[in-house]
């Protein structure tokens, strides 16, 4: 439910897209980026940081790109968003030795500090990628492509780097040990 509600302006974004147009399509994003954020403080009470950055984000360059009618302003807003995201785990790391992958997954897994690192240096990577492969599709393709890529192509890269960590996670997991059948008393 929650990865749906995650994906839920894009998805509205694309809908938009296709029946009305960039323009019609960069407004539902911004509404629909305000209503899933009312929607999560209203079921937990709470709204995560980069909810709040996805909304300034989504409102600054969708408001740009209506205000001055250049879509050009929303295709950079994918790019904005990945690299501000790759930014907060970079320095988080590197400056204050804070890593936000395991701040954010720490409590549901046990890893190994390196692995820890190693995951956070790998999502940092991930989006400085999808940044700027999203700024190559934007501007080296129509309008229809990137909006196709937006949400197939960033989601299907998503889903393959998911995937990509889960095999890398598996070698590292710490199983807790179960009591052998030996060992138990009658």
């Amino acid at each position: 439910m929650k990865l749906l509600l995650d994906f839920f302006p894009i998805i509205l974004f694309f809908v938009a897209y296709k029946v009305w147009g960039i323009y019609v399509a960069t407004a539902v994003a911004i509404v629909g980026t305000i209503a899933q954020i009312g929607y999560m403080r209203m079921k937990t009470g709470k709204t995560e940081p980069m909810q709040w950055v996805s909304l300034a984000i989504i409102v600054v360059f969708g408001g740009a790109t209506l205000l001055a009618h250049n879509e050009n302003f929303i295709k950079w807003k994918p790019t904005v968003l990945y690299w501000v995201m790759g930014l907060v785990l970079l320095i988080g790391q590197a400056v204050f030795n804070k890593n936000f992958i395991r701040s954010l997954m720490g409590s549901q897994i046990q890893l190994p500090d390196p692995v820890w690192r190693n995951l956070n240096w790998g999502w940092t990577g991930f989006f400085a990628v999808m940044g700027a492969i999203n700024l190559w599709v934007a501007f080296n393709f129509d309008t229809d492509t990137w909006v196709n890529f937006k949400l197939f192509g960033g989601m299907g890269l998503m889903v393959v780097f998911v995937i990509a960590q889960a095999i890398y996670l598996s070698r590292h997991v710490k199983e807790e040990e179960q009591p052998k059948a030996e060992d138990a008393k009658p």
